[in-house]
């Protein structure tokens, strides 16, 4: 046998057994329907809503769930939404208790996405709320409960809001906040139909061509909570609107400082390095990243920075439209990406599906990261013109370690089999085991939770504590060395799309039982190294400071 040959075959056979995956979100208490418009999704707003977010609200060292909800075009011409985001508890079993008008976190809008980070620096997170109208801060207030702090803060921005993000872009030790905004939409004059509003030359709902794109915003944190537009200030501004919706930050190009990936519908993404100096530059077309390989604008929806390969620096996936192919761009370590999609594997089978929700993530604890995205379509129309599929099952791509994947998702247990019209997606570790287990928020109907049932494998969990730097932890780097291999994370708030994932870092460990060496780098460069940390735990580390 070759060489190569036999080396793949080997590689191949050392790969654990892919962990099967449980909805258990109908017996886990999350009674919840999310509400988006008509079932005909007649306008673009009815079909854009989804975002899901894992919280440790109460810092009881449990993830808890929120579920954003939307509305319909009466209700919010009415003024009188009663579909609530909902926030629900975790009960230490696998099952959740809604705690929404307990906790004060009752809405009225049609919301759309949510992050979270501790914006007061007061140690306990909390919750930002993206919607098609005014935009939601609510501050955790410690006790269990929080306090809507929109107004006040400054940061409730109009409009119509997709994502958000937190970063401490300036590295002043607070968290400043970046929104996303899709397109100008006013419910009191509805487009109108007209030669744009069609898809396979049969009537849609119309947009996002053909309307008027938003314009995101950067917003820096004052220190309290209260948070200003520095947009033009930093060169943010500069760029032509575009019709945004996923957002996420992270330090691609190794430098120490947070930039910024925002994926633009059917309009060139961008791409913001951090300048240093509390500007950016937009560099996505010079990077790779602003279209696909061939040079085509694609309907970018969800996005994802991790380290897939191992090689130090952060990879970006981003999901698109059916007909298209989900993007995979590998970074080359030299502030350039390359779209690797068809040679790793994950075009062809992203082919037919729409793309939403995409995070890398360590499944098989095998110290790889797999991708997992979910999946649905906008137009309801496609079915009866036979032209795909509305509700569409969610993808799971296997990390086969030499730069290849696998979609596995039929494999993958009953819950990568169901089908949705999928949205938001978010990762966290619900019931403490070491296996990440995933949210999808599914227009029209209840959420599905995807628990891990595991393989056999070793695990770390590591939760930041920032004291000097923002408490969240947030754009603070771990790096851990087991033997040969090394292996990267962020602490992100956002991300995927409109969702927010459980700010602790999870690093599957394979065959080893102990990391070598375990390196934090906190937001402004000051490092902190442990040695023989044991696995299969939970690590909180809290920043040290020079005295």
């Amino acid at each position: 046998m070759h060489p190569r040959l036999l080396l793949a075959s080997i590689t191949l056979a050392a790969l654990p057994v892919f962990p099967h995956f449980e909805n258990i979100g109908p017996r886990a208490g999350l009674e919840f329907k999310l509400t988006s418009g008509s079932p005909s999704k007649a306008y673009i707003l009815e079909s854009m809503t989804g975002g899901v977010g894992f919280i440790d609200y109460d810092r009881d060292g449990w993830v808890d769930v929120f579920l954003v909800n939307g509305s319909t075009i009466d209700s919010e011409r009415a003024g009188n939404n009663q579909a609530s985001s909902r926030l629900y508890r975790n009960n230490h079993d696998s099952t959740f208790a809604d705690v929404t008008e307990k906790a004060g976190v009752r809405t009225a809008r049609w919301g759309m996405g949510v992050c979270a980070g501790d914006v007061n620096n007061d140690g306990f997170d909390d919750l930002y709320l993206t919607n098609y109208g005014p935009n939601t801060l609510f501050v955790n207030q410690g006790d269990g409960t929080f306090r809507d702090f929109s107004a006040e803060s400054g940061a409730q921005a109009q409009g119509w809001s997709s994502s958000c993000a937190f970063a401490d872009y300036d590295q002043d030790g607070d968290i400043d906040l970046y929104l996303s905004s899709y397109l100008e939409f006013d419910i009191h004059q509805l487009p109108q139909d007209s030669p744009v509003c069609r898809f396979r030359g049969f009537k849609v709902q119309c947009g996002p061509r053909g309307l008027t794109p938003g314009r995101g915003r950067l917003l820096e944190n004052d220190g309290t909570g209260r948070f200003f537009d520095v947009s033009d200030r930093s060169g943010i501004a500069k760029v032509r609107s575009c019709y945004s919706l996923g957002v996420v930050w992270g330090d691609y190009d190794n430098d120490g400082d947070p930039d910024l990936f925002v994926a633009n519908d059917s309009t060139p993404n961008f791409l913001f390095r951090n300048n240093g100096d509390k500007t950016f530059s937009e560099v996505a077309l010079q990077a790779g990243v602003a279209v696909s390989d061939d040079g085509r604008e694609q309907a970018s929806m969800g996005v994802d920075f991790g380290d897939c390969d191992n090689d130090g620096d952060l990879d970006l996936v981003v999901t698109h439209f059916s007909e298209d192919y989900d993007t995979l761009y590998r970074n080359d370590g030299q502030g350039r990406f390359t779209d690797v999609s068809f040679v790793a594997g994950i075009a062809e089978p992203s082919w037919a599906f729409l793309g939403w929700g995409v995070q890398f993530v360590d499944l098989d604890l095998d110290g790889f990261q797999d991708i997992a995205t979910a999946n649905g379509h906008v137009y309801p129309e496609v079915e009866a013109h036979q032209v795909g599929s509305y509700r569409q099952r969610n993808l799971m791509f296997r990390n086969l370690r030499h730069g290849k994947f696998e979609e596995m998702g039929r494999r993958a247990g009953p819950g990568f089999q169901e089908v949705y019209s999928s949205r938001g997606l978010g990762l966290g570790d619900v019931n403490n085991d070491g296996q990440m287990d995933i949210l999808i928020a599914n227009l029209d109907e209840a959420p599905s939770l995807m628990l891990n049932k595991g393989t056999a494998g070793n695990w770390l969990m590591v939760k930041l504590k920032g004291t000097h730097s923002n408490r969240s932890g947030i754009g603070a780097r771990v790096t851990i060395k087991t033997g040969s291999l090394t292996q990267m994370r962020e602490v992100k708030s956002g991300g995927s799309y409109q969702s927010q994932s459980d700010l602790r870092l999870h690093f599957g460990l394979g065959a080893a039982k102990t990391v070598d060496d375990l390196q934090v780098r906190w937001p402004g460069g000051a490092t902190q190294t442990l040695k023989s940390v044991r696995g299969n735990q939970l690590l909180t580390i809290e920043e040290k400071t020079s005295k």
